[in-house]
């Protein structure tokens, strides 16, 4: 083994050249606070064992924290083990996502995020129904838009028009109720300081994608802006309905926009509209996501929180 790193810290240039010499892939292990991490994740990979060139520990000794645990192979590729990390991670109940090496340098990078069920514990949509007195109706046809049954602009439009005649003065009262995803306030706190560029990427609606921004801090955001008229919803949107092709082109814009290569650019979401944006990305994690997405994204963290994203950027919990 290369190196054994049992202390949170970045990877020398050296350890990076080695790493990369060698074609290696990086898992990374993230376990739930109190969990311990199986043992030999390496004899558990393929027959014969892939030979692991080394293993750094990202996360600090707080007991209360998840243990998170970068491990390096040679002799492995992301695509052979599609099937057998998910099926683990279940086992165990970590997650577990592979990764190229060049995914662990440290640099600038563009991250955009769904809201609803991402950095928000709800679907707006459902909320502003229950208030309408549709909620079930609508909740059941959100359930399905997400696990990928229904076209998204269909039911989206089928959505709405349930939500006609609803008081404007409903919206507040669910914005100040947001309940943000756990996790979701550190990982921005790094990233901010970190200087990366972030953004919201949202079929829900700017109204509540604001109070999201203004809450994390988050750079920029881009949603559907919910028509109103005579102060009640109309049941219409302004402008193009942000779904999933509008998402790609939206992550191309800002990265060309801000110069950001598409390697350079991480995506984040839970639903089956968040799909095509997950495979455009350089790296496309699914978060607590819905079977279908978990399925088909590159990356996908179920267990842990959303900091968990720091953990699969190579960013310790220490300097």
């Amino acid at each position: 083994m290369l190196f054994d790193i049992t202390e949170p810290r970045a990877l020398t240039a050296a350890e990076f050249a080695a790493l990369e010499e060698q074609r290696a892939l990086a898992i990374t292990l993230i376990a739930p606070p109190g969990r311990s991490q199986p043992p030999d994740l390496a004899g558990v990979l393929g027959e014969p064992a892939p030979r692991q060139l080394g293993r750094r520990r990202l996360s600090g000794a707080d007991a209360a924290a998840p243990l998170a645990v970068e491990h390096f192979f040679a002799g492995l590729d992301s695509d052979s083990l599609r099937e057998l990390l998910p099926a683990l991670g279940e086992r165990w109940g970590v997650d577990l996502c592979a990764q190229p090496v060049a995914d662990k340098r440290p640099r600038r990078r563009l991250l955009v995020f769904d809201m609803d069920s991402t950095l928000i514990q709800c679907e707006v949509i459902d909320e502003l129904a229950a208030r309408a007195g549709v909620g079930a109706e609508v909740a059941a046809v959100t359930a399905r838009a997400m696990r990928g049954e229904l076209d998204f602009r269909s039911s989206f439009r089928e959505r709405m028009a349930k939500l006609r005649g609803l008081a404007e003065s409903e919206l507040d009262g669910v914005a100040r109720n947001l309940p943000i995803m756990p996790g979701a306030e550190r990982l921005f706190a790094v990233l901010n300081a970190q200087g990366h560029h972030t953004a919201i990427l949202s079929g829900g609606f700017d109204y509540f994608a604001r109070r999201v921004q203004e809450h994390l801090g988050v750079s920029e955001q881009h949603a559907n802006h919910l028509q109103i008229r005579d102060g009640r919803l109309t049941g219409e949107v302004d402008g193009p309905i942000v779904d999933g092709e509008r998402k790609v082109a939206l992550l191309r814009r800002l990265a060309e926009r801000e110069g950001f290569a598409l390697g350079d650019t991480v995506a984040v979401g839970d639903g089956a509209n968040d799909l095509p944006m997950l495979a455009a990305a350089g790296l496309g994690v699914a978060f607590h996501a819905k079977p279908l997405v978990r399925a088909n994204a590159p990356c996908a963290v179920t267990h842990a929180g959303l900091d968990a994203l720091l953990y699969l950027l190579g960013i310790t919990d220490t300097p």
